[in-house]
């Protein structure tokens, strides 16, 4: 009896160890990409930033309404969306008119805004599909 205590403590203590390896262990990196860390959108204000995989900006909240980007992000060529589950809508103006227009992001999709447009917002949402 004293053995079978003695074998149900170590199976005890190793499951605990590896529960303990577990919760200590780094979130998978799978859906972080191009120097954007999960759960984040990120932007690229020039092409050398988004190839260099070196955000200038980065958003992570659920917001109702759209923020204003600041000046490490408005304008930006690339945005990334690394969340799993959230979409991003991105506000930007068509320069050509004036237009203010919207975007959707898909989660861990990419969005490109040539010269043409400029990047002025982001909001993000608890939704994984766009309308």
């Amino acid at each position: 009896m004293n053995a079978l205590k003695r074998i149900a403590a170590l199976g005890t203590a190793v499951a605990a160890v590896a529960v303990a390896a577990l919760a200590a262990a780094p979130t998978a990196s799978a859906d972080s990409a191009n120097g954007c860390v999960y759960p984040r959108v990120c932007f690229y204000l020039t092409d050398s930033d988004w190839n260099s995989a070196s955000p200038t900006a980065a958003f992570q909240d659920v917001t109702t309404s759209y923020q204003t980007l600041g000046s490490r992000s408005r304008g930006a060529d690339w945005v990334r969306n690394t969340r799993n589950d959230d979409r991003a809508y991105l506000r930007y103006i068509r320069l050509s008119t004036g237009a203010t227009e919207y975007l959707c992001v898909l989660p861990n999709q990419t969005a490109y805004f040539s010269s043409a447009y400029t990047v002025t917002g982001i909001r993000i949402d608890t939704a994984a599909t766009c309308p």
